[in-house]
């Protein structure tokens, strides 16, 4: 790794089935992102990749290889030669691959033939910013390993992937404890708009907008939390948990995104609006 950038780890799909014993699930923010960069190399949809975050990065392969970049979208070169996004391109050994800043979203994706083969903890490779399970995120001079290639690259996709929208739109389940914010401030959640705060990270999208009032002021015994939980601190700002967050929780889960929503928020740049659509009350 010639230039790792303040933030690039190695990612797969994460150690889900852990939380029993407080590990987090890690893993992709953007997993479908992973996967086709991993389709795109020839390996399977598990493999380890890097996920970059928004100022890119450089590195060397010392092997002849194939790579893919995706996710959000940034200028990729080859031995000092642009070549393409969303697509494999093969590499001589000894060339220098750089990932310029993304243009668009927050964290890129890069494949390598073979896939990253660190060590695997718990099942997976992945990076955990929170409780430090998994390889460190990387740095300058950091070397990594690779895995034999499994298979021919893949032909890109025939539409690109649509840029992340001005405007991320979360259906939302309502629960477990719902009940404990007053029915008004229930309504104005699903008709305001947030903003996507700069403190947000691999932990949780932080968002700044019309706070949640309590209607009950007791205090709650920590409890499980999941993926994509809309919790609810002391201030009223709902945080939306990602890979990296935590698996208990004392304050009050207000909601829960639908899966298939959060790649949405792990490319939504700082000051991105946020709606949740949910059932009315």
């Amino acid at each position: 790794m010639l230039r790792a950038g303040p933030l690039t780890t190695v990612q797969d799909l994460g150690r889900p089935g852990w939380a029993h014993l407080g590990v987090p699930r890690s893993g992709a923010l953007d997993q479908p992102a992973l996967r086709l960069a991993n389709r795109l190399v020839g390996n399977p949809d598990g493999a380890a990749g890097l996920e970059v975050t928004l100022t890119g990065c450089a590195l060397r392969l010392t092997e002849p290889g194939t790579i893919a970049v995706t996710g959000a979208r940034a200028a990729v070169r080859v031995a000092g030669e642009p070549v393409g996004f969303g697509e494999p391109v093969p590499v001589p050994a000894g060339a220098v691959v750089e990932l310029g800043r993304a243009r668009q979203g927050v964290r890129s994706y890069v494949a390598v033939a073979g896939g990253i083969a660190v060590e695997p903890v718990l099942g997976s490779r992945a990076t955990d910013t929170l409780s430090g399970l998994g390889p460190a995120r990387l740095v300058d001079g950091d070397t990594l390993p690779l895995g034999p290639a499994t298979g021919p690259p893949a032909r890109p996709p025939a539409a690109p992937p649509h840029p992340p929208p001005d405007v991320v739109d979360l259906r939302i389940s309502f629960g477990p404890r719902d009940d404990w914010f007053t029915s008004a401030s229930i309504e104005a959640m699903l008709v305001s708009a947030y903003t996507m705060s700069p403190l947000s990270n691999r932990v949780g999208a932080r968002l700044a907008g019309p706070a949640l009032t309590r209607a009950r002021a007791a205090e709650l015994p920590s409890e499980g939390v999941v993926l994509g939980a809309v919790q609810v601190p002391a201030d009223g700002q709902p945080l939306v948990f990602l890979a990296d967050h935590p698996t208990t929780g004392g304050y009050p889960v207000v909601a829960v995104v639908d899966g298939a929503d959060l790649p949405l928020l792990a490319q939504a740049r700082p000051g991105t609006t946020v709606r949740f659509h949910g059932p009315q009350r």
